[in-house]
C-alpha cells in the first residue's frame, strides 16, 4: 500500500454523500468492476492507495454543513479490507460522522465491521446507520474461489444477524451473479432464505448476471482459466464482447427473486432500496448547525 494526501473526501450531494477512504482492494474477487480501466488507476489494484488525511478532510467538510445527511462508503473499495485493521481510518471517519450527527451507509463483504459495532450502534441511535453486505455464493468452496481473500457467505450472514440483534438495519447486494457458475435457483434461494432469516430491509439486484469492461474482463477471464477450464471460451461464444452478461436463466431467477421478496416484505426495487439508504429521518436532517454545536459542546 501507499499513502497520499487527498484534496477532498466527499462526493455527490443532494441529501447524501459518498466517501472512499481507500483505492484498490485486497479481497481478490474475480469479478470486481472497480478494476475497470475507466476508473483510471495509476497503480496496481492490489497496491492500496490510502487517503491518510481522510479523517481531517471529513471533519472539515462536516463541521460547516448545516443540513444533516447520509454518508455512504464502500462503493468502490471495501472500507474493511485487511489494511483497515492496522490503519483504523474507517473507524476514525465513523467517529467523526457520529460526532457531527450524520448518518452512515456502509457497504462491505468483511466481518471486520464487527470491530466497530459499538460505533455503528451509536450512529444509529443518534441518526441512522445501515450496513450493506454483499452476498453472491452460498457454497463455501465456490465462495472461496470467487471471493478468495474475505470471509465466506455464512460468516457474513452471522454479521447480518448481529446487526439485527443490535437493531441496526441491513441491506444486501445480491450481485454479481456469474453465468454458468452461481446462477442457480438453489444458490439464490439459500441466500434469500438467509436474508429473510436475518430481517434485512432490502436486497439490491439489478439483474442475474454481471458486467464486464476493459480491465476487469481480462482479470475475470484469467480467473476462469485457472478455476473453470473451458468456461472462458463458452462465455465468449455466448456473449461475445458484450458489457452486460446476463445469466441464461436471468428471467426465471429474477421472477423467483421478486416473488420471494414480495412474500417476505423485503424491498427489492433498486430505486426503493437506494431511497431508503439515502434518507435520513427528518428530525435529524433538519437539525441546525447551532444544534450540532450545542451537542458537540455537551459531549
Amino acid at each position: 500500500m501507499h499513502f497520499v494526501n487527498a484534496k477532498g473526501i466527499l462526493t455527490g450531494g443532494k441529501g447524501h454523500f459518498g466517501m472512499n477512504i481507500y483505492r484498490g482492494c485486497s479481497h481478490g474477487c474475480i469479478y470486481c468492476d472497480s478494476r475497470s480501466r475507466c476508473y483510471q488507476f495509476t497503480h496496481a489494484f492490489e497496491d492500496i492507495e490510502v487517503k491518510q488525511n481522510a479523517p481531517e478532510l471529513l471533519e472539515q467538510a462536516l463541521k460547516t454543513k448545516r443540513q444533516k445527511s447520509m454518508i455512504g462508503t464502500g462503493s468502490m473499495s471495501d472500507p474493511y479490507m485487511h489494511c483497515e485493521e492496522k490503519l483504523g481510518l474507517t473507524r476514525k471517519c465513523l467517529e467523526i460522522i457520529c460526532q457531527y450527527g450524520f448518518g452512515a451507509a456502509i457497504q462491505t463483504k468483511s466481518d471486520r465491521i464487527l470491530r466497530d459495532i459499538d460505533l455503528l450502534e451509536e450512529i444509529n441511535r443518534r441518526a441512522k446507520c445501515v450496513v450493506q453486505m454483499t452476498l453472491t455464493t452460498w457454497d463455501e468452496r465456490l465462495c472461496g474461489i470467487i471471493e478468495p481473500n474475505v470471509c465466506n457467505t455464512q460468516r457474513r450472514v452471522e454479521v447480518l444477524e448481529e446487526m439485527r440483534r443490535r437493531k441496526i438495519p441491513t441491506v444486501v447486494w445480491l450481485t454479481p451473479i456469474l453465468p454458468f457458475i452461481n446462477d442457480t435457483q438453489e444458490n439464490i434461494g439459500a441466500i434469500l432464505e438467509a436474508c429473510a432469516g436475518t430481517g434485512v430491509k432490502g436486497i439490491i439486484c439489478f439483474d442475474m448476471g454481471l458486467t464486464l469492461r476493459e480491465g476487469d474482463r481480462e482479470y475475470y477471464y484469467a480467473a476462469l482459466d485457472r478455476h473453470f477450464p473451458g468456461l472462458k471460451e463458452k462465455t465468449i461464444r455466448t456473449y461475445g464482447n458484450a458489457y452486460e452478461i446476463p445469466s441464461p436463466d436471468s428471467t426465471a431467477l429474477m421472477h423467483f427473486f421478486r416473488a420471494f421478496c414480495r412474500e417476505h416484505g423485503i424491498l427489492y426495487e433498486p430505486e426503493e432500496c437506494f431511497a431508503y439508504l439515502n434518507a435520513l429521518p427528518e428530525k435529524y436532517a433538519q437539525m441546525s448547525f447551532l444544534d450540532t454545536q450545542q451537542e458537540n459542546d455537551r459531549l
